[in-house]
């Protein structure tokens, strides 16, 4: 071993020979000796793990030689949704409406009034690009935007609740992905966790038996990503809101995902806008800007004037300010809300897409794929999510394209899709099928489906 780890070739040496020099005329310097680096330390790893004997010099370079137009790629890129999860928050959830990107190319490229006041000369805040919008869509009387809803929910009971009790339903207690455990975040915020009422059950008697002295916030979760049925109760938010102030206690609603427009009319069950939910008369609320409203990551609070200022003078909201960018892309997507958000908006547009024009798009699909003689594909209905943690138990009926090839396997076909292509194929294996689900596939990306399986084939 100690041998086979002393022999292991040189970086020096490698980039020494004619192979690799000859690459330093089509990729920047840093690309191939990175490149050459990273395949050493490969190497070198399996020799220690047992996986080969010795490491030649030749098998470096021929490695380099495969892999450096993979080395010279960025690591965030682009793929192709084909899981038919609308949201999917492991590919970036809610892709960016047209607007949204020009005004990003605006803002980026350019100078802006980012926290300038044009009319006044003087220093300015960048909230208030999307302050009026916000209060204009909603009826909101004061609005803030922090760079997520993790961050809004720290910075509301960090703001309200420091060193105090904050009463919360034990049915309500949420996890959400990335291990975002409510108790966990208000801890860290500095409140004081009272639990309420059992996992499903709590009554508003629950809540006004917990009040004390000490009792800084009512907090109602959004139950995002699962429901509790069956033999339960909970308590509306109007409740909560009469209970508040009754007792001079403001009430907090996280409502996970807002949306701004009625769902039901894109098939999907009921949720309240978020402008019915300001209706109940709560204080506070807060919601993501990258699910339902389909626009870039951002935590949106809404609420009482008096509450929202204390929150933009807290310091931590400096920590969790909303950078240019963000907010150039959020206030595009708040303004197609003004016109018609279900044809401009990606996310919309997805969920509202009818089955024949999955089925369409299917069958375009199985044409295109005709000329592969070694794959066999067909068409068949399945059922799409939302994802995102919004609605978990919404079922969207689509359409899928199957695929299955004459000598790989179906795990290695769905590996070399998300591997080998320059734009890699997100998919799923379902009932022995590899699925390609046409709803979170866009008729503008159908070549680039057929080229990508091209070149995880070959």
């Amino acid at each position: 071993m100690k041998e086979s780890l002393r022999n292991i070739p040189k970086v020096n040496s490698v980039l020494e020979r004619e192979e690799i020099k000859g690459l330093l005329t089509s990729y920047p310097r840093w690309v191939v000796v990175e490149a050459v680096r990273r395949v050493i330390e490969e190497k070198r790893k399996e020799l220690i793990e047992g996986k080969r004997e010795l490491v030649s010099e030749n098998t470096v370079v021929k490695e380099v030689l495969d892999k450096i137009e993979k080395f010279s790629l960025p690591s965030l890129k682009r793929v192709i949704n084909a899981t038919g999860v609308v949201l999917h928050t492991n590919l970036g959830r809610a892709p960016l409406p047209k607007e949204a990107l020009d005004a990003i190319n605006e803002i980026g490229a350019n100078y802006s009034n980012l926290e300038f006041d044009l009319d006044e000369g003087k220093r300015g805040l960048r909230y208030v690009h999307v302050e009026y919008i916000l209060k204009k869509l909603t009826q909101a009387p004061s609005a803030l935007v922090v760079n997520n809803n993790a961050a809004a929910v720290f910075l509301v009971l960090n703001t309200l609740a420091q060193g105090k009790e904050v009463i919360v339903s034990r049915g309500e207690l949420i996890e959400i992905g990335g291990t975002f455990r409510l108790p966990d975040v208000m801890k860290s915020a500095g409140a004081i966790l009272k639990e309420v009422g059992t996992t499903n059950r709590t009554r508003i008697s629950d809540y006004e038996n917990a009040i004390t002295e000490n009792t800084a916030l009512i907090l109602k979760a959004h139950t995002s990503n699962y429901k509790i049925v069956g033999f339960s109760e909970s308590v509306s938010l109007k409740e909560l809101v009469n209970l508040g102030k009754k007792y001079g206690i403001p009430v907090y609603n996280d409502l996970g995902s807002g949306l701004f427009v009625d769902i039901r009319k894109l098939g999907l069950p009921y949720e309240p806008t978020v402008t019915e939910v300001l209706k109940s008369g709560v204080d506070v609320i807060s919601f993501s800007g990258d699910k339902l409203l389909g626009g870039a990551q951002a935590g949106i609070i809404l609420g009482k004037e008096e509450l929202i200022d204390k929150l933009r003078k807290n310091p931590i909201n400096r920590v969790l300010r909303i950078d240019k960018l963000t907010l150039s892309a959020l206030e595009a997507t708040l303004r197609l809300y003004m016109e018609e958000p279900e044809s401009k908006i990606p996310v919309l547009a997805m969920l509202k897409t009818q089955e024949d024009q999955l089925k369409t798009k299917a069958q375009r699909l199985l044409e295109k794929l005709k000329d592969f003689s070694e794959i066999e594909a067909g068409i068949k209905m399945d059922v799409s999510a939302v994802g995102g943690g919004a609605l978990p138990t919404a079922e969207l009926p689509t359409y899928c394209v199957f695929l299955s090839h004459k000598s790989i396997e179906l795990k290695e076909l769905e590996k070399r899709l998300r591997v080998k292509p320059k734009v890699p194929v997100i998919c799923r294996i379902k009932d022995d099928k590899l699925l390609l689900d046409m709803r979170t596939i866009r008729d503008n990306e159908l070549e680039i489906v057929v080229q990508s399986i091209k070149e995880a084939i070959s």
